[in-house]
């Protein structure tokens, strides 16, 4: 715990989650949170100041190689989370995907071996698996890049792969299901749920109810990077993390609604249905690898990480700084 570990992304939703969870564990933390003007550091300025006083902070930009490198010179283990993640979003702007998404990962693994760092965790997702042709969707599952998204992240997969296999640098790709709780952002499907019906909107608007996906509460996802970077025997492989089940985009929202305001009904909005070919109809992830390896297991039932999350949405400070009548791509 002497080691020193840098987590990009550390602003983030699940970034700001893994900090303070590596705190609380005793680790020596630096956060690489994104350069801004006004000195916001995301998340993690909402963290308590006994916390955010063992944190390192470091601003730069992911993209960027000579700052990446800066960041990482004194560390032993780095967990990389930083990535531009909202797939409609990747649909008019690619190339930013690929800058970000691949090239950030570039910085990371090229420094990651010229350093000499002991340990590697690359932040992939379950959208790199597309529909599932088989469930569970194990790591052999193929890949299907169903959105610019999807394929900037199989392709910064390949390229830390590539890394384990050219360099033997010692990583692994984290491959988390789809990730809920606090501080997740408005673009994603339970924050759009729970804020429009927190907000007494009684038409919520959302895209296609058919989907499924694996949901897994944040608190399990980041104690999922914290096992799996204790795991030798994970190097030069990829890892899920997922709890092997599925709910419909449908039915959580009839869930959500039963719980916050059964008044409320489900209106289909256009523009949030993704093209055909695009939409991932079904993720339902297989953790026989993360439990074989490790010592992990979810520790919350979907229950209680959704009862979390509507509570901490309830804040009325938090609540206003999401635009629940605004899409947010």
């Amino acid at each position: 715990m002497s080691k020193k570990i840098l987590v990009t992304g550390a602003d983030g939703f699940i970034g700001s989650h893994l900090v303070e969870q590596l705190i609380s564990d005793g680790y020596k933390v630096k956060a690489f949170v994104y350069y801004n003007s006004f000195n916001s550091w995301g998340w993690l300025d909402s963290l308590p100041k006994d916390i955010l006083s063992q944190i390192e902070i470091f601003a730069g930009d992911i993209r960027d190689p000579n700052g990446v490198r800066t960041a990482m010179k004194d560390c032993s283990i780095v967990y990389h989370l930083a990535a531009l993640i909202a797939i409609p979003f990747s649909y008019h702007s690619p190339d930013s995907y690929i800058d970000t998404n691949v090239k950030g990962t570039l910085n990371i693994v090229q420094a990651a071996k010229d350093l000499g760092i002991e340990r590697v965790l690359v932040t992939s997702t379950s959208e790199v698996y597309g529909t599932a042709q088989y469930i569970p969707i194990d790591e052999n599952h193929p890949r299907q890049p169903q959105s610019p998204y999807s394929a900037s992240k199989i392709g910064a997969d390949s390229i830390a792969d590539s890394f384990y296999r050219s360099f033997e640098l010692p990583l692994t790709i984290v491959r988390p299901f789809n990730t809920y709780g606090p501080r997740q952002s408005a673009r994603a499907v339970i924050p759009t749920i729970i804020t429009q019906l927190l907000n007494g909107m009684e038409e919520i608007m959302l895209g296609d109810l058919a989907p499924t996906r694996d949901l897994l509460y944040v608190k399990d996802t980041v104690k999922g990077f914290v096992e799996i970077a204790k795991a030798a025997s994970l190097i030069g492989h990829d890892c899920n993390i997922a709890t092997q089940s599925e709910i419909s985009v449908g039915d959580l929202a009839n869930e959500l609604i039963r719980q916050i305001n059964p008044n409320a009904r489900i209106i289909i909005d256009k523009q949030r249905l993704r093209p055909q070919n695009s939409e991932v109809f079904r993720l339902y992830g297989s953790n026989e690898k993360i439990l074989k390896h490790t010592n992990w297991k979810s520790e919350f039932s979907f229950s209680e990480g959704l009862a979390e999350t509507i509570q901490w949405f309830r804040d009325p400070n938090i609540l206003k700084n999401y635009k629940a009548n605004i899409y947010n791509i």
